[in-house]
């Protein structure tokens, strides 16, 4: 546990230094987010926010593997995982400069699915009649549409300062969490791939926080939003296909499904928000690819909070939903069920206030 919390804190210090180097680069290079209809920024501001993230992964893959727990933890898997992540950032920059066409991009996360499969990680079994064992095939589409979802759904949550960056951290944190007791409390071995990647992915989302929180002085842009969907969806897939389907016992069959589960868990707002915003542009005749001002987090700053509130109230959701499922998996019902709805209970409490500001405008109104 020691050298994964100093792997993750490596990777926030990295990615911290890092970032306004990169936005120099941003700045020098013309990659600027111009102010478009639905953006809620006023001012142009630069990306490649990913490409920090993945400098200060590589940096981080350099030091850590020479720690003697972590260290083992690269081999096939992590080396996977780095290409396809490398592969996404490569696309996405390019997208924040030149504003890729959404097929194009949808291809390339596509491949970099694909490089995930040529390095054996995939979906292997589902829990169908039990434990049911997946022809390759199948587990591989399963495989791709995970992380297309997943990454889609980080990218559409990507319209807020420091709110893509926050919601992963938090998800990341719970699905960390889930693996450690995993084999704590069950004996699964889980000093691998899936463990080492999930604090690199939370350590650069603390690191990057500092500099993307309100108000943003870079973006993450595609770069970003994507390199972190892929990074959690592969934690995830990882996670599962190192479960040997043959030893998980009845008792066990929950705890080891989780990792399938937890990243929908986790993202259940921002995979609230694609579906909402596909079935709503769809009706209105248009590609489910097209923009608008209809997200969650547009609703909840029309309602009268500030971009930090906004951004508060939905690291809560996604909290609320993410550790009573983690702690569900080893805890006794009622302990989830208590802590779950005390979370909840502080959540809704916390949404239903307004900001600051807004109870000033209103108290003006009325005098």
């Amino acid at each position: 546990m020691r050298e994964y919390l100093v792997t993750l804190l490596l990777a926030a210090a990295l990615c911290y230094v890092i970032t306004p180097y990169v936005r120099k680069w941003a700045l020098h290079f013309g990659v600027v987010t111009e102010i478009r209809k639905r953006d809620i920024h006023v001012v142009p501001t630069p990306r490649w926010g990913g490409l920090a993230m993945w400098l200060a992964m590589t940096a981080t893959f350099l030091i850590a593997q020479n720690l003697s727990l972590v260290g083992k933890s690269f081999g096939n898997d992590a080396q996977g995982i780095f290409l396809a992540g490398t592969f996404l950032v490569l696309l996405g920059m390019a997208d924040d400069k030149y504003e890729l066409d959404a097929i194009t991009k949808l291809a390339g996360q596509a491949l970099a699915a694909g490089i995930l499969l040529l390095y054996g990680i995939q979906i292997l079994w589902l829990p169908i009649n039990g434990v049911t064992m997946l022809p390759p095939s199948v587990g591989q589409l399963l495989t791709v549409l995970v992380v297309l979802v997943t990454i889609n759904a980080v990218n559409f949550v990507d319209g807020l300062d420091g709110l893509a960056a926050g919601i992963v951290a938090i998800s990341g944190s719970a699905f960390f969490a889930f693996a450690y007791l995993l084999a704590v409390v069950y004996g699964f071995n889980r000093a691998g791939a899936p463990s080492l990647i999930t604090a690199i992915t939370i350590g650069v989302c603390l690191g990057f926080l500092p500099h993307n929180s309100h108000p943003a002085r870079i973006f993450m842009g595609d770069s970003g939003s994507m390199f972190l969907g892929l990074m959690l969806a592969a934690s995830a897939i990882t996670l599962t296909g190192q479960v040997d389907p043959n030893a998980i016992s009845e008792e066990k069959l929950g705890p080891a499904l989780l990792p399938l589960l937890l990243p929908f868990a986790v993202l259940a707002i921002p995979l609230a928000d694609l579906t909402l915003a596909i079935i709503r542009r769809i009706r209105a005749g248009k590609s489910p690819f097209s923009s608008d001002k209809e997200h969650l987090h547009h609703r909840i700053m029309r309602a009268g909070n500030t971009q930090t509130r906004t951004a508060a109230i939905m690291y809560l959701w996604t909290a609320t939903i993410a550790f009573p499922v983690s702690v569900s998996a080893f805890a006794p019902l009622w302990v989830s069920a208590i802590f779950a709805g005390a979370m909840l209970a502080f959540t809704i409490f916390f949404s239903r206030g307004k900001s600051k500001s807004m109870r000033i405008t209103e108290s003006a109104n009325h005098v």
